[in-house]
């Protein structure tokens, strides 16, 4: 039996949550959770609720000492160099961009099981989330742009769930034109992409790809003022000149174009998300504390006990020539 230490991300406006209290009852060992103290606090959610459904409120050290760590942004996480050898690390990790935090995961010789991985009869079991980072992302960015959906001009890079939540909005609010431009139209997009003003990412990109949806050199040929709303926000991939922001600084601008590069949007809807997150994160810590096999966790393992499991990480990390 493994024990399990719930840890608060510190990620800017960071709110959402692994388990709500109501779902502890799923989890057969609840005695094995250990929450931080305020775990549920920016939720409105008192630890005395975790209490009373028989879980743990610890301190922060205290957490980080169990054996396995469930962290909501976990490849954002402070304190993985701090954490004993051998953990299991259990969230949203992204491990193959963010080399810093991989190469903590190696050295510590933790197993790291990404929540971005997790995936039932072909199907991604927190697709709400991809959807609600579509919605929230345009629901934060158009009051910056200084104009209404129906006066401007859209292009949607991707065609998959977070696109969906990007064209429920801008259908909602009456976007005067919306294109979508799906993989194999990513040559007509490039010819057509000076036409809109805005465009919203929403590419699951392959990690191995050399070239780029838009060059910082495309930037001059964009009307002054358009506007890039960067929902996949990944760093020197498919838009060269993107890198995160935070929802308390979300934009800047590269030769007068506007990023927009928030990489925790459904974040702003935190509740709505921790419900989805609950429901299943509660069921697979099952497996995981009593150390039995799982179909679903064995096919998100990417780290095991330090070495790489995922050739995505192992061929990205070479590209870079990092070891």
């Amino acid at each position: 039996m493994k024990t399990v230490g719930l840890l608060i991300s510190h990620k800017n406006g960071e709110k959402r949550r692994a388990i709500l209290p109501k779902d502890i009852k799923k989890v057969n060992h609840p005695e094995l959770l250990f929450f931080e103290k305020g775990y549920g606090e920016l939720l409105n959610i008192e630890d005395s609720e975790y209490i009373n459904a028989g879980a743990n409120i610890v301190s922060r050290e205290e957490a980080l000492q169990k054996d396995i760590i469930v962290d909501v942004k976990l490849g954002d996480a402070d304190y993985i160099k701090q954490l004993d050898p051998g953990k299991i690390l259990f969230g949203w990790a992204h491990a193959v961009q963010s080399v810093d935090f991989t190469t903590d995961v190696i050295n510590g010789k933790h197993t790291l099981y990404a929540w971005e991985d997790l995936y039932e009869d072909g199907r991604y079991i927190f697709y709400k989330n991809r959807e609600i980072a579509g919605e929230a992302a345009m629901l934060h960015a158009i009051p910056m742009m200084g104009f209404m959906p129906y006066e401007a001009k859209f292009a949607i890079l991707g065609n998959g769930q977070t696109a969906k939540g990007v064209q429920r909005i801008l259908y909602g609010l009456g976007a005067k034109q919306v294109d979508i431009y799906g993989r194999r139209l990513e040559t007509l997009f490039r010819k057509e992409m000076f036409n809109y003003d805005v465009i919203v990412n929403c590419i699951l990109w392959d990690t191995n790809r050399k070239d780029r949806i838009i060059y910082k050199e495309d930037l001059k040929k964009f009307k002054k003022g358009t506007f890039i709303v960067d929902v996949s926000s990944d760093v020197e991939l498919e838009i060269e000149t993107s890198r995160p922001t935070t929802i308390d600084n979300p934009i800047y601008e590269v030769d007068g174009v506007v990023h927009y590069s928030v990489n925790n949007t459904p974040a702003l809807f935190s509740m709505t998300v921790t419900k989805v997150l609950s429901e299943r994160i509660s069921e697979l810590l099952n497996p995981l504390i009593e150390e039995k096999d799982n179909e679903m966790l064995e096919r998100a393992k990417e780290i095991e006990s330090g070495e790489i499991i995922l050739e995505d990480i192992r061929k990205y990390r070479e590209a870079k020539g990092i070891k």
